[in-house]
């Protein structure tokens, strides 16, 4: 009898361990999740946190465990921004029963965040959040692909029949301009050539926008290719007030690229960065710095302005066609330089706040 039950008892010890031992390791899986993960119990107490979930709240794990909603939002060491992001999800989950949640961090990832609850869970909140910034930065290329191809249609369809006319009325302008120099009225037929010319301008930028021409490209320095073209700007930049700022860049730093065209992406972001610094006046002193700092293949090209700044909302929009934050913009300027620099198997990044300034940062790969 004493050893059935000493055998019944090692079984059960070894039955218990057994089960201790699939509980670590399956703990130990969840804390190490790319994935931050919380459980919530039916009372609203938390009991499990894991380290991706800590490291994003920005605080130890051991001082979250037991603690409800409110204590947690009352945490000394829990910012105001992910307060109201906290706020939010449980506003959004309890009233309107929603499960996922989009969310952008202060430093602008994108984070996807899904709660699980009901009887699946016994009454338990599950709140799962993952780092989607790389599949919502492929999305977004790929909207910005379809509007462009959608551009290129439009533009393809309908240039032809603007050009024509305006060709037509522009001979006819500079038939009639005689005899308007002779009523005295020379004026109007300077006003009506220079606005078709103007329209015949936006017209070009709208066909450049949708589909420029493929890259004719040449190996040149780096160095050679900012000072050129800091040349073309310097003399602008300082009846406008604004200093031009080049920092030397690196010895034998080479891009294979067409010159024209990547000129013209520069003088259009020097452009932006003299109209940002235009629009605060007054007596500010404008500064615009132009950088070249290598990054494994490809070289950086940062361009940066103490202007007026941007919200954090635009800076996803800022490459559509047509949109603009300026009065008289056209929106085409910023969508041809993206269309140019993926031509040439680069990027462009941008990164501004209001009242500070905007960095804009072109990335070109490196010859070899």
């Amino acid at each position: 009898m004493l050893s059935e039950f000493q055998e019944t008892l090692l079984q059960s010890v070894k039955a218990y361990q057994s089960t201790e031992s699939v509980k670590n390791k399956y703990e130990n899986v969840l804390q190490h999740l790319d994935s931050g993960i919380m459980l919530f119990d039916s009372d609203g107490v938390l009991t499990f946190i894991n380290v991706q979930m800590a490291r994003l709240l920005e605080i130890p794990r051991h001082s979250l465990i037991g603690c409800n909603l409110l204590q947690l939002l009352r945490h000394p060491h829990l910012s105001k921004f992910k307060k109201r992001k906290i706020l939010r999800l449980y506003r959004e989950t309890i009233f309107y029963r929603k499960k996922n949640h989009e969310l952008i961090d202060e430093y602008g990832r994108y984070w996807l965040t899904t709660v699980t609850y009901g009887d699946q869970m016994e009454g338990d909140y599950l709140f799962s959040i993952k780092d989607v910034s790389e599949f919502k930065q492929i999305e977004q290329t790929a909207y910005q692909n379809d509007k462009l191809a959608m551009l290129g249609k439009i533009s393809a369809a309908i240039a032809h029949e603007i050009r024509n006319p305006l060709t037509a009325i522009r001979g006819f302008i500079q038939l009639l301009r005689p005899h308007l120099v002779q009523l005295g009225r020379d004026e109007y037929a300077r006003i009506i050539l220079n606005e078709i010319d103007r329209a015949n301008d936006i017209i070009y930028e709208f066909l450049n926008s949708s589909k420029p021409s493929a890259p004719q490209k040449v190996a040149i320095s780096i160095a050679s290719l900012l000072k050129e073209v800091i040349l073309l700007t310097e003399s602008e930049a300082l009846m406008m007030g604004c200093e031009i700022k080049l920092k030397e860049a690196e010895a034998g730093l080479k891009v294979s690229i067409d010159v024209k065209q990547i000129k013209q992406v520069l003088l259009n972001m020097i452009k932006n960065a003299m109209d940002a610094i235009e629009e605060v006046g007054g007596e500010h002193a404008g500064m615009i710095e132009i950088e070249a700092v290598p990054d494994g293949k490809y070289v950086n090209i940062s361009i940066r302005d103490n202007g007026n700044g941007m919200e954090k909302a635009m800076l996803s929009r800022l490459f559509d066609p047509f949109f603009t934050t300026k009065e008289k913009g056209t929106g085409l300027g910023l969508s041809v330089s993206y269309r140019i620099i993926r031509n040439h198997r680069g990027n462009i990044y941008v990164d501004s706040m209001k009242g500070t300034g905007t960095v804009f940062v072109i990335s070109l790969p490196l010859v070899q």
